[in-house]
């Protein structure tokens, strides 16, 4: 009889960057930026000022341009799943576009990597390869994430194995 291998999660975490907004709450950002930027730029074209109305109307544009670009990040995810065979990392881009990475847990480590003045950067290192994963979140999400990975890990190399005939018997619940 051949031992069958799941390829069933034995960890999995999803890494999506933070979002304070909704649809929604970002259309009314872009409305209440406008409608404050065209009340200034009206109140200086009523004073004479009509140069600031063009650069008013240059900095809504810019302002819009900006908060779609954050919106469009925020499309972006990665999944890391670690099941008996292998380790993936599948990273979806911002337009749905995926990548699949498939290492081998057996040497593999989750290191973070100190950067002065910036957030750490949480690698998957395994011999002379070295992959960043989780770049878009913070320091306190990368910390907490690289201690689960690095306990996964550690738990898949050091598998606990649980025989019921291996037990102590129990002779209180045995007896009628």
């Amino acid at each position: 009889m051949s031992e069958r291998v799941t390829d069933a999660p034995m960890f999995e975490a999803v890494i999506v960057p933070h979002r304070s907004l909704s649809r929604r709450g970002l259309a009314g950002l872009i409305v209440a930026v406008a409608g404050a930027s065209g009340l200034t730029a009206l109140l200086f074209f009523l004073l004479g000022a009509w140069p600031v109305a063009g650069f008013s109307g240059a900095e809504i544009l810019l302002a819009v341009i900006l908060i779609r670009a954050h919106a469009r990040v925020a499309r972006e995810s990665e999944v890391v799943l670690l099941s008996e065979r292998r380790l993936r990392v599948i990273h979806t881009d911002r337009k749905g576009g995926r990548r699949e990475m498939a290492l081998d847990p057996s040497w593999l480590r989750a290191e973070l990597q100190e950067r002065p003045g910036r957030v750490p950067a949480l690698l998957l290192v395994g011999g002379r390869r070295r992959h960043e994963i989780a770049a878009r979140l913070g320091e306190a999400e990368k910390r907490d994430l690289a201690a689960a990975l690095a306990e996964a890990l550690h738990a898949w190399r050091n598998p606990r194995f649980d025989n019921p005939q291996l037990r102590e018997p129990d002779f209180r619940t045995a007896l009628p």
